[in-house]
């Protein structure tokens, strides 16, 4: 038999089908239905993607042959490198605190101590939330996952890592520069401005960034781009946008907004300015590209240098991290009880306008190691109260009388912490005996009436 006939024999080989005009079985290998003459489906399956392959723009496949073929090596890089640092932190005690803070994390005063390295290594640490674990790491992970390999292989991976570690550092420097306690007036100033200064990292400003550029590329390219790609990116970015920006304002206590806008602004602005890579591209272009590549590379490895030769923070072992991760812990329970006590000292004093007494017990809130999940609630809850009763003692001038918009942020905030105190009175009932912990007599009631 020859090779034409093998072929024509393969074609014809298949299984039985049923006609879809009047029901009747259509043999193995036949076109057309024997009783009433229709196609059969396999004849119109491949008539239909003879008539995609026909009508199939040559320049579209092109296109995204040339742009999926790509690697995404960075992205992977970038992904490593975030988890590494992750779990380094977790051997030296946890991804918090004094060690988040040893590491590199943005602290504006020691940034204004001669520390510039800090608007660099945020960029790639994750804070360890309590009763969330490395849920922080996990998410902007995803999110790079997804959205790093669209960015790389539109643009390369050199216009790829300057765009990540730009971005990331416009982000920290937004996060810097809004550190005023005495902005946070009204909701947009609660969303954009803080009301102290602790220790802040992570990805997002990077991501957003990457999202900006997209955003750009979307629209500055929707004339040449594959129907697909025009779908994906532009204007298909803005529910992305939307969403993001509404969980930064929802849980603004929590969410460095800041960072957030100067990762997307600067993405933007960056892929105005820059072109895409494009299919086949070429040329001395290029060459910039990796040496600018190679210059952000040598930025983050000379300032996790710094990071290193400044280190005071505890080593990393399996020993310390079991120590300060096990729930009760040596000096866990007294730690957590004398920042827990000063918060709620502090809480009421704050309100009558010492406003600078906040930031120490602040920063003992934020630096208490690990109790167990609930614990750890109730102080992330009392950081978030007092850091509101902060923003709300700095925002009233001295001696001026309170609006009624301010009495009933005031009322709120008292109220807020009432109740706080009272799921907190319940827990050392409950869980504090194993810790060692009682009641002991009521702590002073802020007021709204102290005002």
């Amino acid at each position: 038999m020859s090779e034409g006939q093998l072929r024509e024999q393969s074609a014809r080989a298949g299984r039985t089908g049923v006609c879809r005009s009047c029901g009747a079985l259509v043999g193995a290998g036949e076109s057309n239905c024997l009783m009433c003459g229709a196609p059969s489906t396999a004849s119109q399956a491949s008539q239909r993607a003879a008539r995609r392959a026909s009508t199939a723009d040559p320049e579209t496949l092109r296109f995204v042959r040339s742009i999926v073929s790509r690697p995404a090596t960075f992205t992977i890089i970038f992904i490593t490198a975030n988890v590494f640092l992750y779990l380094l932190m977790t051997l030296s005690g946890g991804a918090m605190g004094e060690v988040l803070e040893a590491y590199g994390a943005k602290v504006n005063g020691l940034i204004n101590a001669g520390q510039w390295w800090r608007f660099v290594t945020p960029i790639f640490l994750h804070v360890n939330m309590p009763g969330l674990g490395p849920a922080h790491l996990l998410i902007n992970m995803y999110s790079l996952f997804m959205l790093g390999p669209y960015v790389e292989k539109l643009y390369g991976s050199a216009r790829f890592v300057v765009f990540w570690v730009l971005t990331g550092i416009a982000g920290v420097a937004a996060s810097y520069l809004t550190v005023r306690p005495d902005m946070q007036v009204g909701s947009l100033g609660r969303f954009i401005f803080k009301s102290e200064d602790v220790p802040s990292a992570g990805a997002s400003g990077a991501l957003f960034g990457l999202v900006g550029v997209l955003f750009v590329f979307g629209i500055k390219y929707r004339h040449e781009l594959p129907e697909g790609f025009k779908r994906a990116f532009g204007t298909g970015m803005l529910p992305m946008i939307f969403v993001n920006l509404f969980i930064g304002y929802v849980a603004r206590g929590y969410i460095d907004n800041a960072a957030h806008l100067g990762g997307l602004v600067s993405g933007m602005a960056l892929a105005l300015c820059i072109n895409y890579k494009r299919p086949g591209e070429r040329g001395p272009v290029a060459f910039a590209w990796h040496a600018a590549q190679a210059l952000v590379l040598l930025l983050v490895v000379f300032s996790f240098l710094m990071v290193a030769r400044n280190y005071n923070g505890p080593l990393p072992s399996l020993k310390n991290a079991g120590e300060r991760l096990r729930p009760g812990g040596a000096g866990n329970v007294d730690a957590y009880v004398e920042a827990m006590n000063e918060g709620q000292r502090v809480f009421p004093v704050v309100l009558n306008g010492e406003r600078d007494d906040a930031a120490p017990a602040l920063q003992k809130l934020n630096k208490v190691p690990a109790l167990n999940k609930h614990a750890d609630e109730l102080r992330e809850e009392l950081h978030f109260l007092l850091s509101r009763a902060q923003g709300f003692a700095s925002a009233q001038p001295s001696g001026a009388a309170m609006t009624r918009e301010q009495e009933r942020e005031l009322n709120q905030l008292v109220a807020d912490y009432k109740e706080w105190e009272g799921r907190f009175d319940q827990w050392v009932k409950t869980e504090g005996a194993r810790y060692g912990l009682t009641l002991d007599a009521p702590s002073p009631q802020p007021s709204a009436d102290d005002k």
